[in-house]
């Protein structure tokens, strides 16, 4: 969108939309409405106009993702800037938590300083506006607008490996602790590559579901001891890794044995965890050939704007044994 769409539509100069958006001479209150109509109904951000009418990239990528003090978020980050910089391009990093209003403002912000293109992989729920703004978008693991191709691990087969990984070391009665079941995530096929084992083998299901960006730590401790006081199952699959140190800090106070009367794995597999937590079992995603595929798509988009994506891109998973199994 560029500021002689907003004179266009607002029947006035170019140079009379800039001189409302810089405040500058005297113009009529009629004109001045007018122009800030236009850009609301094109959802025009007005900074950088002159360099929105010279048509130049500003080799400037925006990252909108969850809290980067997570292992797994803190480290795919840290790819996306440390890849997207070698190839000539800084990143403005937007964190936006549980908050949807965070998530929007960054957004405009975004599309304001016109950056090339934007990665978002946030977890907020109801953001319009990314069918709105005209930028090159790519997703990480999250419907965002049918228009936005989206990257991740192949979470069925993730989800389906955990279970499976547990059948093997002996476990039959599997539950599972997942995160928000809100959203049309692909996160949520973890849960049906759960399911999908435990049909193939007549097992019952056990479903524990709980935000996990949304709960404070004291919270969800609580829950989760709650869950293993009551438990019966003998062997539990958490599909975020910090979820399942979580149960394992639980079954230690409550003298739950790992894995003698609990098989335990988790999901994500970040170089943190298995540095520091090597005795997790865990589904790793691949996050070097994610980060990859992300910044290699998006370049694309911004090269060529009309270029047909596939929808979705999945990457395989592996498992990590540990002591847990």
């Amino acid at each position: 969108m560029k500021l002689t769409d907003v004179a266009k539509r607002a029947g006035v100069s170019p140079t009379t939309v800039s001189r409302v958006i810089n405040n500058y001479g005297s113009l009529s209150q009629k004109t001045i409405d007018k122009v800030h109509a236009a850009m609301k109904e094109l959802n025009y951000q007005p900074n950088a106009a002159a360099r929105s009418l010279q048509g130049k990239n500003t080799q400037l990528i925006g990252l909108l993702f969850p809290s980067v003090a997570h292992p797994f978020f803190g480290e795919l980050v840290d790819l996306l800037e440390t890849k997207l910089f070698a190839r000539g391009y800084k990143t403005l990093l937007c964190d936006c938590a549980s908050n949807s209003e965070k998530e929007r403002s960054y957004l405009q912000m975004l599309a304001a300083n016109k950056v090339d293109g934007i990665i978002a992989g946030a977890h907020n729920l109801g953001i319009q506006e990314y069918e709105q703004i005209h930028l090159p978008i790519i997703s990480f693991d999250r419907q965002l607008a049918t228009s936005i191709p989206i990257v991740g691990s192949d979470n069925f087969q993730g989800g389906y490996l955990a279970t499976q990984a547990l059948h093997q070391k002996g476990a039959r009665k599997i539950a599972i602790i997942t995160g928000s079941l809100a959203s049309s995530s692909p996160t949520n096929n973890r849960l049906q590559g759960y399911r999908s084992f435990l049909s193939e083998h007549q097992l019952d299901e056990q479903l524990f579901s709980f935000a996990s960006f949304e709960h404070s730590y004291v919270l969800k401790k609580r829950k989760v001891k709650q869950i293993l006081s009551e438990q019966s199952f003998d062997g539990l699959f958490c599909t975020d890794d910090l979820t399942a140190i979580l149960v394992w800090n639980c079954c230690q106070e409550l003298g739950i044995s790992l894995p003698d009367d609990l098989k335990l794995i988790g999901y994500d597999g970040t170089t943190f965890i298995q540095n520091f937590f090597p005795q997790l079992a865990t589904i790793k995603q691949p996050l070097e050939e994610i980060s990859t595929l992300l910044i290699d798509l998006l370049l694309c988009r911004i090269a060529s704007p009309t270029k047909e994506l596939e929808a979705l891109y999945e990457l395989p998973c592996t498992v990590i044994n540990g002591q847990s199994l």
